[in-house]
């Protein structure tokens, strides 16, 4: 008799356990967001601030204030935040203590096209328009840019941005008609042809070490221009 009384208070348990956990779930789901919690990932914010993404949200803000969580729908608001030419991601959730909280990646440029108009080139080698609060110090892309050859230059970018040495020195790009690409750096007033991407990394290879080279005999300023379009070799032109 007493094994079944213990079975029966057992189930009885485990059913007002599973009635409070739906009520308190219920309650949960029929309350409303208590505060909008916006976070910018990684550096400051410098292209959109907290207060450019609170404007995005006023035509929201009575929606996502009066409406339940149940109903609130989230994707709707990520993709309304991610529509913003300065915003590469948005993440949307709420809390467990009612906070509806935006996690926020800006897009983060590479390089500044020289043109009328300007813009930048960001890290997934897209077009991003400049910005009213903040100028990026990312290196300058002159010459014949199109839609046709970005790729071309995204790559070299790319080549630059995961080289500490190219990065620290260079700043400027050209790329001509012919896409060919030429670059200058910071402390030579001559300019580097790279010519096409083909052997890019022994290209770069074989400009390290010229550089290094007439660096340490002083023969930087004496160069007008240094070609690597040639296999296996660096011709200075003094």
């Amino acid at each position: 008799m007493r094994k079944y009384l213990n079975f029966i208070k057992g189930i009885f348990t485990l059913l007002l356990v599973l009635f409070l956990f739906a009520f308190s779930s219920a309650r949960n789901n029929a309350r409303t967001p208590d505060s909008i919690n916006i976070h910018f990932n990684g550096e400051n914010p410098l292209f959109i601030t907290a207060s450019n993404v609170d404007k995005m949200l006023i035509q929201n803000r009575e929606y996502i204030e009066c409406v339940t969580k149940d109903v609130l729908d989230l994707k709707a608001l990520e993709s309304t935040i991610s529509s913003h030419m300065m915003i590469e991601t948005a993440e949307v959730y709420l809390t467990v203590d009612g906070v509806l909280k935006i996690d926020i990646e800006q897009r983060k440029p590479l390089a500044r096209v020289v043109s009328e108009p300007s813009f930048y080139i960001d890290r997934q080698g897209q077009p991003m328009p400049l910005s009213d609060a903040y100028s990026a110090r990312v290196l300058l892309v002159h010459g014949n840019v199109t839609n046709s050859n970005i790729e071309i230059i995204y790559q070299m970018l790319m080549a630059i941005e995961n080289d500490s040495f190219l990065k620290l020195y260079t700043t400027d790009l050209i790329i001509d008609a012919q896409n060919q690409i030429s670059m200058r750096t910071r402390d030579c007033s001559f300019e580097i042809l790279i010519g096409d991407l083909n052997r890019l990394d022994q290209k770069i290879i074989n400009f390290k070490a010229f550089y290094q080279k007439a660096k340490k005999d002083s023969l930087l300023k004496d160069y007008k221009k240094v070609n690597l379009k040639f296999n296996q070799q660096v011709v200075g032109i003094k």
